[in-house]
């Protein structure tokens, strides 16, 4: 396989998802990450021609996140009819997925051209709007597997790694800090994409609107658990509840500490992201600079009810693809879905925590679902450019059981 090379990566900010109350709540999906493809030939120099798809990660596919979004966002974005888009879905990686497609596309030689990223308005498409839920309610497959909410697996792994309250809202506080530190710095500026309302080109949004940098230990101390009343309520077919059918496939944890609340779990964001790559050829023929390269791609499946330890596996495997161990990596981000998934894989990999989320994560800046792997990739290389640094590693848990790595490295 040859190179696959990153020429660029832009993004939203992240608005706030309530509807009505977000910055970006009155713009629709299709047009948010329109905005982003319009933005990127102006910062790159190619002609949209050239595109040869354009891959959009989409977790909650339905009503106006349904019907292809990449198309039709393609299509609003003024680019050429000639211009295919494919919208894909792995739950929380699925931004950073449609990157892995389209780098395994121009790596092998079968496009030279593309753009991959991903989307979610999820003020206008709320999570779970498909209806599906974990499992698409087949109790078939519940006899095999019952696959509890991510909220129950969260404090489950906390409760079997022994994560205290306190070690669990330390992650949240480090990463409000780093994240106010970043956005003071300007450090996300060379990435940011602002958006305008796409009827009036009245500016909405130029910065992430969710962070919450006064954010103090006694506040986030005095947060109810999240998942308490969720944990408790029947689900099984005997009217188990959740924590039951969690503890009997676990049963030495003997009870859930749930530990996770709001402030030490991943905010709900709308925001949009992409990434510009191109072949070895393409990069040779026009003359490009490239950014980056990717120098390894992985993604593992993993227990389905404990669900959220797949990025230590995912990590790994990628690592022994480059022939690489976890010391060789400058930058590390693992998505901060909840806070104990990112002390899990910390402490499995034995990463030093300083290279770890160094301008926070998830929980202070939000997680878009299907555009979060995108945004964190992008947050990656601008951070290694600002360090003068070489590698970074992004890597996320997903929904069902599985994880997603990929190793970039500077040009």
């Amino acid at each position: 396989m040859g190179t696959s090379y990153i020429i660029d990566a832009a993004r939203t900010p992240r608005g706030r998802g309530k509807l009505g109350k977000g910055a970006l709540t009155s713009v629709h999906p299709q047009e948010l990450f329109a905005q982003v493809l319009r933005a990127l030939p102006q910062r790159v120099g190619f002609d949209p021609r050239e595109v040869e798809d354009v891959m959009a990660g989409i977790v909650s596919q339905v009503g106006e996140q349904g019907a292809n979004l990449a198309r039709n966002a393609v299509l609003a974005a003024g680019w050429p009819d000639e211009i295919p888009g494919v919208s894909l879905n792995r739950f929380c990686a699925s931004g950073l997925q449609a990157v892995n497609f389209g780098a395994m596309a121009v790596g092998s030689g079968a496009m030279d051209l593309v753009v991959a990223g991903g989307v979610e308005s999820m003020s206008r498409v709320p999570m779970g709007s498909d209806g599906g839920g974990q499992d698409g309610g087949n109790t078939q497959l519940r006899k095999r597997v019952f696959q509890v909410p991510q909220g129950i697996s969260a404090d489950l792994i906390a409760t079997l790694q022994g994560f205290t309250r306190e070690e669990i809202d330390g992650v949240a506080l480090r990463s409000q800090k780093n994240a106010a530190r970043a956005i003071e710095e300007k450090r996300f500026a060379r990435s940011l994409i602002p958006v305008t309302d796409p009827a009036t080109g009245a500016a909405l949004l130029a910065k992430d609107e969710f962070p919450r940098p006064n954010t103090t230990a006694e506040g986030l101390a005095a947060l109810e658990p999240a998942f308490v009343a969720l944990g408790s309520a029947p689900a099984g077919p005997n009217g188990e509840t959740l924590d039951q059918i969690a503890l009997a496939a676990y049963p030495h944890a003997k009870e859930i500490r749930h530990v996770h609340t709001a402030g030490n779990s991943s905010g709900i964001v709308d925001g949009a992201a992409a990434v510009v790559l191109a072949s070895e050829r393409y990069v040779k023929e026009k003359g490009v600079k490239p950014r980056a390269r990717i120098l390894a791609m992985a993604s593992v499946g993993t227990e389905p009810l404990l669900m959220l330890t797949g990025p230590a596996p995912a990590s790994l495997k990628a690592l022994r693809a480059a022939g690489m161990d976890a010391r060789d990596i400058d930058l590390w981000e693992i998505n901060e879905a909840f806070a104990g998934v990112v002390l899990q894989t910390t402490r499995a990999l034995g990463i030093d925590p300083d290279r770890v989320n160094v301008n926070g994560g998830s929980i202070a800046l939000g997680h878009p679902l299907g555009a979060t792997g995108a945004m964190l990739l992008g947050t990656a290389l601008d951070e290694l450019e600002r360090r003068n640094a070489q590698t970074a590693l992004v890597t996320l848990c997903i929904g069902g059981g599985q994880g997603i790595a990929t190793i970039l490295e500077r040009v």
